[in-house]
């Protein structure tokens, strides 16, 4: 399987251009050095094969001053120019707690290695992904129609998608009522009536766990869509303990995916728990552990996938795109996947729509029952 690069020199300068995005004290200032860092993030090369061609300035939102820190780092490994600037910040303590948070992010050009690098036999591939399971669309928080994000993917050559909208319970991001989640299904159907089975939408829900664990609405509410994702949205910066809320939320009958499971970002640790607990809770109940790809989130990064399938988990790898640009977002999620050395067999997007739904369906039937039927 590809192995972990020793350095991800394009995320390590994003991390100085975030950090002075963060300690520089104008607004106008703190948003170029933000802008720098996508850039570097976004980039399909590494940095250092850039400067070694003179290409630089050529990307776009790389200055005279980003370009002098970037020419600093790669010649002393430190720029002593953005250690000044952040040494002389009244937010020098805020930024070095930042740190904490960005382990195991990757960068774009990192991405493209592990999906260039050779695997080994059975390894999730692009190839083997069939459809993406998580994204959003202007039924909640998202930016684009149904319609429009199935022409993305099928431009990318899926053969399914499933929309995850947010609930109700999620107001901050526009959550879809029960009444709205009833008009979408049939829009969905009349599309998939178009489409006569060569590509199907499949109508998810994105709900949300509440503090006790579970999900914020009525076994009979998600047993109207086809695939449940249960995601933390609170207490994401909290200190305390949170593995009985995790507990109960893959226990939960109706719940198909743990979505981002901790809820990280770049700037926040996101959920703690006693994830070695959680993920073989839900191996024992057959829920998946999403891998979710935006570049912000890459939770679960690869070296907290490979606990989950050393606990024998199943994976849902996903974009959780809000535009159909977005879609592509599926790729740092398989590159983690195949960091971690998860088998294409465990992994959801792998199956075919039909197969997906069945499994969904089994799930939700009574413990008993499905050990009944299995005999």
């Amino acid at each position: 399987m590809p192995s972990v690069p020793a350095r991800d020199i394009n995320m390590e300068i994003a991390g100085i251009f975030r950090d002075l995005g963060v300690a520089h004290a104008s607004p106008h200032g703190r948003m170029a050095y933000k802008r720098a860092a996508q850039a570097v993030l976004a980039l399909d090369e590494p940095i250092d094969v850039l400067a070694g061609r003179g290409s630089l300035r050529q990307i776009p939102g790389i200055g005279p001053a980003t370009e002098r820190i970037i020419q600093e780092y790669l010649r002393e490994g430190a720029s002593r120019t953005a250690e000044r600037a952040i040494q002389a910040s009244a937010k020098r303590d805020e930024v070095l707690a930042l740190h904490a948070h960005r382990s195991h992010f990757l960068s774009r050009a990192a991405v493209a290695g592990a999906l260039r690098a050779r695997r080994a036999k059975g390894v999730m591939a692009l190839s083997d992904y069939k459809g993406d399971l998580q994204m959003h669309t202007e039924w909640s928080d998202g930016g684009e129609s149904i319609a429009s994000m199935a022409k993305a993917a099928m431009a990318r050559g899926y053969h399914y998608i499933g929309v995850s909208d947010h609930s109700y319970g999620l107001r901050i991001a526009s959550g879809m009522s029960m009444a709205d989640a009833r008009k979408q299904r049939r829009e969905i159907e009349r599309l998939n009536a178009g489409w006569d089975g060569d590509f199907r939408v499949l109508q998810g829900i994105e709900a949300n766990i509440p503090l006790e664990g579970g999900v914020d609405m009525t076994a009979e509410e998600i047993a109207t869509f086809d695939l449940v994702l249960a995601a933390p949205h609170s207490r994401l910066r909290r200190s305390e303990d949170q593995t009985d809320r995790m507990l109960a939320t893959v226990r939960h009958p109706g719940v198909h995916v743990l979505a981002h499971p901790r809820g990280r970002m770049y700037s926040r640790q996101g959920v703690l728990a006693r994830w070695g607990e959680v993920f073989e809770e839900a191996a024992r109940h057959d829920v998946a552990i999403e891998l979710d790809g935006d570049p912000y989130r890459q939770d679960l990064d690869h070296a907290m996938a490979k606990r989950a399938l050393e606990a024998g988990c199943l994976f849902a790898l996903d974009s959780d795109a809000h535009s159909g640009r977005e879609l592509r977002y599926s790729e740092i999620a398989i590159a983690h996947a195949r960091l971690a050395g998860i088998p294409a067999k465990r992994v959801i997007n792998t199956w075919t729509a039909d197969e997906l739904l069945g499994w969904a369906e089994r799930k939700r039937r009574p413990k008993a029952m499905r050990k009944k039927r299995a005999r």
